[in-house]
């Protein structure tokens, strides 16, 4: 079957509503409903079901999906055209490159996030969590196309450069207007860059203005061994650079009291967490309303670190989202492809999870979960058409998860109208 995927546009306006049907629809909140049809009107949805009360407009052999939530990225990478490094690179050494690489491409940071922006919105993401350097364009993320929540990276490992990052803190926090068409949020970066005084800062900062902490954690055993020790490749490397306070970084800390600090703020997202440990993984699900923890797929891949806890952190309540972390780690910015990651090499979380995991449990960790992460009537028009192959499978989400059906359009609600994004594929199903 080929059904022409309409043409990129404004899909529904203030008047009359559009009505999609599609093979299957995915509303994540509820089973997947064959021959769903999603009613569409002033850019919000009004009606899911199998019929709809205006005239319906059949996409064919395809799926419709909430559009899909990127809670971890850097877009500033994404002029790379391959991850840095080589698989299984030391994590050190791929920090040296990332040092490196910013050098080299000082003065490229608008094309880099104007770029990323255009990819995830052809991949179906429709929010995401960007971890922005100071001087990131804000004017590439005012037309409101993606919600954006953008935190602000603080990086400060001496007391002088501590206090500088609150103040670029405060300032992107009274950056953010009433009604302007991005989220703000901090990522005080990582317990080995960010001094104690720069982390309470930053925590005090988001309670006192209600807004989300993201924080690097738990990412390598480098990092759990300095954190430990204090030696280790990890310690090594901070012994070499300049203003490095070891006085301010004690041997003998824990993940566990990085946790309990973060746990002050109204929201906070530990990323990646590949090395958790039981109290840590307890911890967070006792709290899975605020906390969340951020599993990027291909990026731990790419690492080759140790098998990744997810079914332990499911199985305790911890609220897990996915991101594509960069291009510097994975070759792409599709979560799309995070997700089929996971059913290809986790066979022990089944679909309706792992789609949970790219759209629900994201939208819950970036705080945007009644406005989107679910097909429901109320949220936003904000949803992903995905090309399903010419067959039938026992579980429908095998469609979308175990084959390579392409995103062929991304639509999102802005205020009263939805805009509809092609991808680069061929326009068919």
């Amino acid at each position: 079957m080929t059904v022409q995927i309409m043409a990129e546009g404004l899909v529904c306006g203030e008047g009359e509503p559009v009505a999609l049907r599609a093979r299957y629809v995915f509303p994540v909140s509820s089973p997947p409903i064959p021959g769903g049809v999603v009613v569409l009107q002033a850019g919000q949805i009004v009606e899911v079901g199998t019929r709809g009360s205006a005239q319906v407009t059949d996409l064919g052999n395809v799926a419709i999906l909430p559009g899909l939530v990127n809670a971890h990225t850097h877009l500033e990478f994404s002029r790379l055209d391959r991850p840095l490094g080589r698989p299984g690179i030391g994590f050190v050494d791929w920090i040296r490159l990332v040092i490196e690489y910013r050098c080299r491409a000082r003065g490229a940071l608008q094309e880099g996030i104007a770029l990323g922006l255009a990819e995830s919105r052809r991949c179906g993401t429709t929010a995401l969590a960007e971890i922005a350097q100071p001087g990131w364009p804000v004017e590439q993320f005012a037309s409101g196309n993606t919600v954006a929540t953008v935190l602000l990276e603080l990086i400060g490992p001496t007391d002088s450069r501590a206090a500088a990052s609150i103040k670029l803190a405060q300032d992107h926090v009274a950056s953010a207007r009433p009604g302007c068409a991005w989220r703000v949020g901090l990522s005080p970066h990582a317990p080995y860059s960010v001094h104690p005084d720069l982390l309470a800062g930053a925590v005090s900062i988001a309670a006192c203005h209600g807004i989300p902490l993201a924080m690097h954690l738990a990412e390598s055993q480098e990092e759990i061994e300095w954190l430990e020790s204090g030696g280790g490749p990890l310690g090594e490397f901070l012994s070499r650079l300049d203003g490095f306070e070891p006085a301010a970084f004690p041997p003998g800390r824990r993940v566990l009291d990085y946790l309990r600090i973060l746990a002050q703020a109204p929201r906070a997202l530990v990323v990646h967490g590949n090395y958790l440990r039981d109290k840590e993984i307890a911890f967070l699900a006792a709290r899975a309303d605020r906390m969340a923890v951020v599993y990027c797929p291909r990026t731990h891949a790419y690492f080759r670190h140790e098998d990744y806890p997810l079914k332990k952190l499911l199985a305790a309540g911890v609220n897990v989202a996915l991101g594509t972390d960069s291009r510097a780690t994975a070759p792409d910015l599709s979560l799309l492809a995070e997700m089929r990651f996971i059913a290809r090499h986790n066979h022990a979380i089944d679909g309706p999870t792992i789609l949970t995991l790219g759209t629900l449990a994201g939208a819950r960790a970036l705080g945007c979960e009644h406005q989107m992460g679910s097909l429901e009537p109320g949220k936003l028009a904000s949803l992903a058409v995905i090309a399903l192959p010419e067959c039938d499978a026992p579980d429908p989400h095998e469609l979308v998860l175990n084959h390579d059906g392409a995103v062929l359009a991304t639509l999102h609600g802005t205020g009263k109208l939805a805009h509809l994004y092609t991808s680069d594929a061929t326009g068919t199903a």
